[in-house]
């Protein structure tokens, strides 16, 4: 089975038609999967969670983004006085989607300076103990992860962990990119994600306004055929 959706449900403006509220009812009309990118920069009351989980179809599904204290992306005050008490905060979270059946899986997305090294390997050994049965997907944003040296030794440590393979379309523009590489690490699952070829913006911070920058791209028909081949 392939799903196909959208980062986030409220910036797609084109769904709605100048509709402000129930934005996500509509998105679940016409996407069977979405990303959820807000759990990225805060975890979410149980009750927002339910809410989502009411306002979807039976099988509809939500790709959850870690929260940015488990990636290392946090800046500023951490809320949480343990790596712990934020993992379990975190767990108890979206167990309404676990309940319901609706959570594809956890998106483990690290920052460029993640690189390939001992301690990073140590870390992501316990998140994904801290994550324990959760479905996660590994998303690195550092080459040294898939240099010919590495390739194979990477891929291994996601099976053996039971990570899922994020394998992305994305710029080659530096050591804060990675190939795209055709390898799933899980039979039930893998994930792709479509971050376009804009090359000069992809490390460009856009005077603030990252996203409309980094991910201003619209894929030629060609690009997208070449995916058919795959």
């Amino acid at each position: 089975m392939i799903y196909i959706g959208l980062a986030g449900w409220g910036d797609h403006y084109s769904l709605y038609k100048g509709e402000t509220g129930a934005k996500l009812q509509t998105y679940a009309g016409h996407f069977p999967i979405v990303e959820l990118d807000s759990s990225f920069y805060a975890i979410q009351p149980k009750r927002n969670m339910e809410k989502w989980v009411a306002e979807t179809p039976e099988r509809f599904q939500f790709i959850v983004k870690a929260y940015q204290g488990m990636t290392g992306h946090q800046k500023g005050t951490d809320p949480y006085e343990t790596k712990e008490e934020m993992f379990e905060a975190f767990r108890l979270s979206i167990e309404p989607l676990q309940k319901a059946g609706k959570l594809a899986m956890v998106l483990c997305q690290f920052p460029p300076w993640f690189d390939c090294k001992k301690e990073h390997v140590q870390y992501l050994r316990y998140m994904k103990q801290e994550l324990r049965d959760l479905p996660a997907a590994l998303e690195f944003r550092n080459q040294t992860w898939f240099t010919q040296e590495m390739k194979d030794k990477t891929l291994a440590f996601m099976r053996q962990e039971k990570w899922i393979h994020s394998i992305c379309d994305e710029p080659q523009a530096g050591i804060g990119s990675i190939p795209t590489v055709l390898e799933s690490t899980q039979k039930e699952k893998t994930l792709i994600r479509m971050h376009g070829r804009n090359v000069h913006g992809w490390n460009d911070p856009g005077n603030g306004k990252w996203r409309d920058v980094r991910y201003l791209y619209r894929y030629r028909t060609e690009e997208l055929e070449g995916w058919l081949i795959l």
